[in-house]
């Protein structure tokens, strides 16, 4: 009797994955996400002095400032975003149709 829950294969799957198929690692993603983070995050630091440097321009700095206002939000949401799944071709089986009577049916008229 063997104990554990799990079901082991006996035979191995051999079949080699295409490292163009292949996912990225989750270092390589969460630096992915981490550099778009922080490319976003630098975009409102220039906003922020350009809404300074042109505070005589009021409705120039306000627009500075309001384009400043959603990225943090923006930039999160974007960074927390993992990309979406690949669709993969499901493989089923799929069988012809038979037929269970013959074309042909005798009519008995009574």
């Amino acid at each position: 009797m063997v104990s554990g829950g799990g079901v082991v294969k006996a035979e191995r799957d051999d079949t080699p994955v295409l490292i163009t198929e292949a996912a990225p690692s989750y270092e390589e993603e969460y630096a992915a996400r981490k550099r778009k983070y922080v490319t976003m995050m630098l975009m409102r630091l220039p906003c922020l002095i350009l809404a300074g440097i042109l505070h005589d321009t009021w409705w120039l700095a306000l627009g500075f400032v309001l384009l400043s206002v959603p990225l943090p939000w923006i930039a999160v949401l974007i960074a927390n975003d993992r990309p979406p799944r690949k669709a993969e071709e499901v493989n089923r089986y799929q069988r012809s149709a038979t037929a269970i009577e013959g074309g042909e049916h005798r009519v008995i008229d009574g």
